[in-house]
């Protein structure tokens, strides 16, 4: 047996983890990287986002800059709310690849759920530099201007975003009383 996974195990039975716990002890022998990466993708689908954190824990525990298990646990610790570790994780995978733009849209998001909108809106411009053509940042970068008191501001990206094809920001706009 691997023994570096019965700290995984242990609080998979302990949590409840129920098919994830099963799901390690029939693969206990060969749990390395991958399968625990595996393992944690598995549980981000399945909704059981506290299971998903700890094997992408483990993941980064056995390689630091494993770029895609930063990525799904920033996108977990959204979900669950700890939206300051969520912001170290995608900082960690814009440290790696400057020009994720999942990454800078999602700090960007978790930024704004922290009060800390003007460092989300930067987020929100490096990715409409990076792809001018994401509906995504301009809304999003409209709820940040929003936040701050730049009506006319959150107008023009809502309207941005409307011309590329997002529905969303029709009824964003409305509500907002855009014109």
């Amino acid at each position: 047996m691997n023994l570096r996974v019965i700290p995984v195990l242990l609080t998979v039975l302990l949590t409840g983890g129920g098919t994830m716990a099963q799901y390690l002890a029939d693969n206990v022998e060969r749990s390395g990287v991958d399968e625990l990466y595996q393992a944690g993708e598995k549980a981000y689908r399945s909704g059981d986002h506290a299971t998903a954190i700890m094997f992408f824990d483990q993941v980064i525990d056995r390689e630091p800059d494993h770029l895609n298990a930063h990525l799904q646990r920033g996108f977990c610790q959204g979900l669950t709310g700890a939206y300051d570790k969520a912001v170290q994780d995608f900082t960690a995978v814009i440290d790696q690849k400057g020009d994720h733009t999942w990454a800078y849209t999602s700090r960007g998001s978790a930024y704004n759920k922290l009060g800390k909108h003007e460092l989300a809106i930067a987020d929100f411009n490096k990715v409409i530099t990076l792809d001018p053509k994401n509906e995504e940042a301009y809304n999003n970068r409209g709820e940040a201007r929003k936040a701050t008191g730049d009506m006319a501001g959150a107008c023009k990206d809502w309207s941005a975003s409307k011309r590329l094809g997002n529905a969303e920001a029709k009824i964003i706009m409305t509500n907002n009383r855009c014109k």
